[in-house]
């Protein structure tokens, strides 16, 4: 089954739209669709000053689960009942159904194993650490959130080429951080 048909019968059922009730759906995707839900806003073009700091240290604890070796997410029970609005499941499942038109699954084999994960979570912890460490109000953590999305867009899909994009965004953003950020410090240091 799609990922955009499992989130939409998810989405049309009885059941709470709550975080918890998602996980359960998507049950090893979870990870995944909560490292999209995580990142996305820092992953948009806007300046947050730094207000999705808290996104990124929960999208780091959960990839840390990733590496450990966990197939279920462990969140607090208060976190797993928060409700999810039903236009922001609507504009994931838009987003999601977009990018399936041009998705397919290539090389699935590859998601299938515990190591895969692990690679997972390492490339998501990495690229949640670089958003993090971005200067606020600079968007340069805008590459690797998105580079995470796309990737974890990947693992969703079952898609290789999905994931290629989403490590070529992050590392393009990292690149971006060290360049300018280099940049600054050489800028200031003349200064004095």
């Amino acid at each position: 089954m799609k990922a955009s048909d499992q989130l939409e019968q998810w989405r049309t059922n009885d059941s709470p739209k709550t975080l918890g009730g998602l996980i359960e759906t998507f049950e090893e995707k979870s990870f995944a669709l909560l490292f999209i839900l995580l990142l996305g806003l820092p992953a948009l073009p806007l300046p947050t000053g730094g207000a999705t700091h808290v996104f990124e240290i929960i999208a780091m604890l959960l990839a840390l689960q990733l590496i450990a070796g966990r197939d279920e997410i462990w969140l607090p029970r208060r976190f797993k009942n928060t409700r999810l609005a039903d236009g922001f499941i609507a504009k994931l499942l838009g987003t999601i159904r977009r990018l399936e038109r041009f998705s397919k699954p290539r090389a699935r084999p590859l998601f299938e194993h515990r190591l895969s994960n692990i690679v997972f979570g390492v490339l998501v912890l990495a690229g949640s650490i670089a958003a993090f460490v971005a200067p606020p109000f600079t968007g340069l953590d805008t590459l690797p959130a998105l580079g995470v999305v796309f990737l974890s867009l990947g693992f969703v899909m079952e898609d290789i080429a999905l994931v290629v994009v989403g490590i070529v965004i992050a590392l393009v953003g990292v690149g971006l951080e060290i360049v300018l950020g280099s940049a600054a410090v050489h800028g200031i240091s003349s200064l004095f």
